[in-house]
């Protein structure tokens, strides 16, 4: 075989569908080391197959329960606020670990969840009842207060009725005979604690935005037949049910029976309120305190242990737990990728089909046979070039600055298999389009300047998360060209925040008449012959017919550059007809439709250059004016309004008849041609020699590997036939991982091994002709020369954009200056540098947030129109499907979950 020829990026890169045969002991390794290449899309050879039947399930769901169990340690570090370290890929790499290793770190895992579920089980315990023991702590105190002064309300009232009991009764029933309840237990004193009376009470904690509602229940339940009492807790407590921190307050019932005490602890717990025994006797209160002290001391003390445990056991797996959810991710992917893989049970052998890249063969056959060697088989592992009539996806290779530009085009749509790239000419175009309605000195050396700081400080501003930062960060490439672009543009239009630029003598002068007064006009004329060297003469800012004179200037320009925008597409579509090799596609589309193109806009072009070319004061004429010569062209043939050159009546009739000559070849050629053609193949009863047989070997069935050519055109070598389980097979190229011809034996083995790549990814396309339809050819043929006609004159008139967006930055930037910096300029002493130094930060404000950012995004969205619609149109089809290669580095920077584990 022929070396491939080295990928570039005008094209996409030569593919090869590949076959693989892997002994099952290596099936692991080897998916591992092409994971770390990246260049193999496999194709799944196991589509009938339900996912829970797949040989590689198990490992699945046992790799599943590994990783949750890494987001549970995740979880419970983030909630004790154990820093994780992270891993820097950039700086450091994980060696592919073996199945031991793997099965090691998932029993270890598992011994750690054990663990600290435990410590954290046993944390949650201990917090919950620190909680209690301290609202506890709380309810004795306060509730002791209520108490000491009850008593103490109850002495001054005894001392002052002299023994009048009726009176003492009706003033303090809940207060009487306590002292004769001394003597029982705690229980039966908070039951019955006022002898006679049976008057009991209630005490507990209730959050402190649940009082009025507590209240309001309480009275309407028990009728008022109740004496409530309650304080503030002064720190808040948290809540073991939530984990927060909550204000909450004490409270103490009084009520008469048990009955309606029992409805007061039922309303306490359905309100969330906690309810505490609490002794009325302060001595007996005293030694409950002191017994709740120490063992909330003792709880603390557990507590604290239990905490530094936890916390020892999550720093020491925060440490490790970035790697291990990388390495998990990719063993994931790994038996994801073997569940693809077709096993041949009898010889223990691993099948695999793929797409990769020609000229990247040597390097899998090279990794193919180092991971064989370390392993130490006998057997080495088989890849199989193979010969196919599918449509290869289309893979584009990128760098660093080349990635954004073709991140835009991808946008539009995956272009076809080796068409000429869109990206490669959007590089420049885009970027220069977005500069003609950018061009401004001053904003695109700010924009310039923060794209260098991002591109120098390129490694630490990877690591920001902001969403629209990274956006930026992405393109910054982008910014990069199309601020160098604004400054060539800028210097252009002698322009820098809306002021010109006296960078060279200006090439006119004022001619002052000698009786010039005020508000008479003063006009200017030529230094002989001396001009302008670059760009704009500065003198025309500031005079009355500045803008008039821009406007005509930038509109023939936009005219201009959109013409050679389309004119460089339309050249593309010749190199795609003859890269491909349709010569019908060539004399059919592109020659009619660049003459239809260049008799009409090409002409409009050259006379926009002519007339500027004559200096129409010299000869005493008024120049003409263009568009009414484009109208006349069409309504009126052969007359003019205003003559431009002599002749101008006959050149134009005759590029109006070879435009109108090139539809009916437009619309007649292609679809003619390919009837002829297929009626010499097919309508004769022969093939020719050069044409394939499309026929499968059975009928009825749809597996696409009855093997055709492929499609890069390569030779082929020795060819192998066999058959299994009624598949036919084609197979070319064979050869094995270290380079060596195997024979014959070895080629019958491989193809029996396996059964033949049934199924396939969803971009794969037959290459087989349909059958041909010259009605369904018309048509196509007619709705593209109507939308080429009438494109041509729609897509040229949306170049003025170009126009009409630098006419409107230019006129903003303006405002803008008048408006804040411009009569600041004007002021003098201390309040002049005040009102600079205010209106210069509000001038540079707004010109970075509307000027640059809003001006920038809405430019490049222009720009980026004329990319997709006027340029992509012309010559590219978009019916592509991307190259997705099994890919670690890929799958790791695409993964939302392992963002937060990478630095």
């Amino acid at each position: 075989m022929a070396p491939a020829a080295r990928d570039t990026p005008f094209r996409s890169a030569d593919m090869s569908m590949v076959q693989l045969y892997v002994s099952n002991e290596i099936g692991r390794e080897v998916v591992n080391a092409l994971g770390e290449v990246g260049l193999v899309q496999f194709r799944d050879l196991n589509g009938d197959t339900n996912a829970f039947q797949r040989a590689f399930t198990q490992d699945i769901r046992r790799l599943d329960n590994v990783e949750r169990q890494l987001r549970y340690f995740a979880a419970q570090m983030e909630k004790a606020g154990v820093p994780l370290r992270k891993l820097d890929l950039d700086t450091e790499s994980l060696a592919a670990p073996s199945t031991a290793e793997i099965d090691g770190l998932a029993e270890r895992c598992h011994s750690l969840e054990h663990r600290v579920f435990q410590l954290n089980d046993s944390y949650e315990t201990l917090k919950k009842r620190e909680v209690e023991l301290t609202e506890w702590r709380w309810v004795l105190r306060e509730a002791g207060g209520f108490f000491d002064r009850a008593h103490g309300n109850v002495d001054e009232i005894r001392a002052s009725t002299d023994g009048a009991a009726d009176e003492l009764d009706d003033d303090a029933p809940l207060l009487n005979d306590v002292e004769q309840s001394a003597g029982q237990s705690a229980s039966d004193r908070q039951q019955s604690s006022f002898g006679g009376m049976n008057v009991g009470f209630v005490a507990g904690v209730i959050a402190r935005d649940r009082v009025g509602a507590f209240e309001r229940i309480l009275w309407r339940t028990l009728r008022g037949n109740l004496y409530m009492n309650q304080s503030e807790i002064p720190e808040a407590l948290i809540d073991p049910s939530t984990n927060e921190r909550v204000h909450k307050n004490v409270f103490v019932i009084f009520a008469h029976g048990s009955e309606i005490l029992a409805k007061v602890r039922k309303i306490s717990e359905s309100m969330g309120a906690e309810v505490y025994s609490v002794d009325e006797n302060s001595d007996l209160r005293r030694d409950q305190i002191h017994e709740v002290n120490a063992r909330l001391n003792d709880v603390q003390n557990v507590l604290r242990n239990t905490q530094t445990t936890l916390d020892a056991e999550l720093e020491q797996i925060a440490r490790s737990l970035s790697a291990w959810m990388v390495l998990i991710n990719k063993e994931k992917a790994v038996y994801n990728t073997l569940n693809l893989f077709s096993y041949d049970r009898a010889r223990r052998t691993l099948i695999a089909e793929g797409w990769c890249p020609t000229h990247d063969l040597p390097l899998i056959r090279t990794t193919l046979q180092d991971v064989t060697n370390r392993a130490g088989l006998a057997v080495p592992s088989i890849i199989n070039e193979i010969r196919t009539n599918k449509k290869p996806p289309t893979y584009l290779k990128t760098n660093k600055f080349t990635e954004g530009f073709q991140t835009i085009v991808n946008a539009y749509g995956t272009a076809t298999y080796q068409e000429v790239n869109p990206a490669l000419p959007v590089i420049v175009t885009f970027p220069f389009l977005f500069a003609v309605m950018f061009g401004d000195f001053g904003h695109a050396t700010i924009m310039l300047t923060a794209a260098l700081a991002m591109i120098y400080w390129e490694k630490p501003l990877k690591k920001v998360t902001f969403e629209l930062f990274a956006m930026v960060y992405y393109g910054r490439y982008i910014a990069l060209v199309m601020a160098v672009f604004s400054v060539f543009t800028g210097l252009v239009y002698n322009d820098v925040f809306s002021k010109s630029m006296t960078l060279f003598p200006s090439a006119w002068e004022w001619d002052v008449p000698p009786n010039f007064r005020d508000g008479m006009t003063v006009t200017a004329k030529l230094k002989g012959s001396y001009r302008y060297p670059f760009g704009l003469d500065w003198m025309w800012h500031g005079t009355e017919n500045d803008l008039l004179f821009s406007n005509s200037y930038k509109m023939k320009m936009s005219i201009i550059l959109g013409w050679a925008h389309m004119t460089y597409s339309l050249c593309f579509a010749y190199i795609n007809a003859r890269h491909f090799k349709k010569t019908i596609d060539i004399w059919g589309n592109f020659v009619p439709g660049m003459i239809f193109f260049q008799s009409i806009f090409g002409y409009l072009v050259m006379c926009i250059l002519y007339k500027w070319s004559v200096d129409w004061l010299a000869i005493g004429q008024s120049p003409p004016g263009l568009l009414n010569m484009l109208i006349y062209m069409f309504l009126q043939p052969g007359s003019l309004d205003m003559r431009l050159y002599r002749g101008q009546e006959y050149v134009q009739v005759i590029l109006l008849l070879l435009a109108f000559a090139q539809v009916p070849i437009l619309l007649f050629l292609k679809p003619l041609y390919l009837r002829w053609e297929h009626n010499q193949t097919h309508g004769h009863g022969y093939r020719g020699i050069n044409e394939r047989l499309h026929v499968n070997v059975l009928d009825g069935d749809d597996d696409n590997d009855n093997i055709h050519g492929n499609s890069n055109g390569h030779g082929n070598g020795n060819s192998i036939s066999s058959s299994n389980n009624g598949h036919a097979r084609r197979v070319s190229h064979l050869s094995v991982s270290d380079g060596s011809d195997v024979g014959e034996s070895v080629g019958l083995l491989a193809h029996e091994a396996g059964a033949g790549g049934s199924g396939g990814n969803e971009g794969d396309g037959d290459g087989e002709h349909e059958e041909f339809e010259f009605s369904e050819v018309m048509i196509h043929q007619v709705i593209h020369t109507i939308e080429f006609c009438l494109n041509c004159v729609s897509h040229t008139a949306s170049y003025l954009r170009l126009w009409a967006l630098s006419l409107a930055h230019q006129q903003l930037s303006a405002v803008l200056w008048s408006m804040t910096l411009g009569p600041a300029l004007k002021m003098t002493g201390v309040v002049g540098a005040i009102a600079i130094v205010i209106t210069f930060t509000m001038f540079f404000s707004l010109s970075v947030i509307i000027l640059i950012i809003m001006e920038g995004v809405s430019a490049m969205l222009h720009s980026l129109r004329l990319a997709w619609v006027e340029s992509f149109s012309k010559f590219a089809e978009f019916g592509g499907w991307p190259f997705a290669p099994f890919s670690f580095k890929q799958q790791l920077e695409e993964s939302e979950e392992l963002k937060e584990y990478l630095g």
